[in-house]
């Protein structure tokens, strides 16, 4: 028995009331014993699975504890470098910081500048020739949970879904979630999703820390810088085109007159037609034929041959 995937949960209980029959699972001599604070590190005199954590906390107002290996410990708080390499190939990249965001990331490890501003929506923007083309909200996970319950971040992301592109970033694992106490878990994870599908266009992501997040800020707009250059070069080649074709083929439709302008013509033209309400069929035919070399039309037809004879149609 060893924690290899996750923390084992121990239940702390007084030495008096420990079973005095107690079932042994496995007896493994140990190299070390030593506590550190909070936890209790034990090395077991062995060459694989040797080091291992009691953790001792508080969960719910209870004393609890976990008993972590390295391994488990290494996935909940992962100990990754992030990576110095400019993000899209990009020598400086400047991002808007929102003037209202108290604690800012500083991409120190990044090539970055940053401007703060005060921004429509969104913590971290990027803009391209004066105009707001994408934007990163920023959560913690109570931040999340709180804007979340309060209808705040429906808001939110409605304002970012106008933009071309944005996301919404969150510093915390998604599995944190459902160890929330104060709110039902569900809750959370179905307002999330359905905020998901109500704007697609806005992918909310979980990165696990905040140096993760800031990470994943910095490359999110990188990639919008490039992909707006690209958007912009190929979208003035579809206008020089779209220009292009409508010099040489494009034809004015002809005009489809109101009912009012043939009743005037009408009565120019001496024929009897009334004040208001539709035109007779002749009078319409009548007007077709004089405007006919004009490239003028009128509405479809308001007579159609049967067998029985004519039928008349509502204009």
């Amino acid at each position: 028995m060893w924690p290899r995937v996750k923390a084992l949960y121990c239940h702390p209980v007084p030495i008096d009331h420990w079973p005095g029959e107690a079932e042994i699972l496995e007896r493994l001599p140990l190299r070390s014993c030593r506590r550190r604070g909070a936890a209790i590190d034990v090395i077991v005199d062995r060459g694989r699975e040797n080091r291992s954590q009691l953790v001792f906390t508080t969960a719910r107002g209870r004393d609890v504890v976990f008993w972590q290996s390295a391994r488990t410990r290494k996935q909940a708080r992962p100990d990754v470098r992030t990576p110095t390499a400019r993000a899209q190939g990009i020598p400086e990249l400047q991002i808007l910081v929102d003037a209202h965001e108290r604690y800012a990331y500083q991409f120190t490890s990044q090539q970055v500048s940053t401007l703060r501003t005060a921004l429509p929506c969104g913590d971290y923007g990027l803009e391209i020739n004066a105009v707001l083309v994408a934007s990163v909200e920023r959560k913690s996970l109570a931040d999340l949970v709180s804007s979340l319950t309060s209808g705040k971040l429906r808001y939110q992301i409605a304002e970012l879904a106008a933009l071309p592109r944005a996301a919404v970033v969150i510093e915390e694992r998604y599995s944190q979630l459902f160890t929330l106490n104060r709110i039902r878990p569900a809750t959370v994870a179905d307002g999330l999703a359905e905020l998901q599908v109500r704007w697609p266009n806005v992918p909310i992501v979980f990165c696990e820390t905040r140096s993760l997040a800031e990470e994943w800020t910095y490359r999110f707009l990188a990639a919008a810088q490039v992909w707006t250059q690209t958007e912009e070069a190929m979208l003035q080649r579809l206008s020089s085109l779209r220009i292009g074709a409508a010099g040489e083929d494009q034809v004015d439709p002809p005009r489809t007159p109101s009912t009012a302008q043939v009743r005037e013509w009408a009565r120019a033209a001496g024929l009897p037609v009334p004040d208001r309400g539709r035109l007779r069929p002749d009078v319409w035919d009548a007007w077709r034929a004089a405007n006919a070399a004009k490239g003028e039309t009128a509405p479809e037809a308001t007579r159609k041959t049967t067998p029985q004879g004519p039928i008349r149609l509502r204009q």
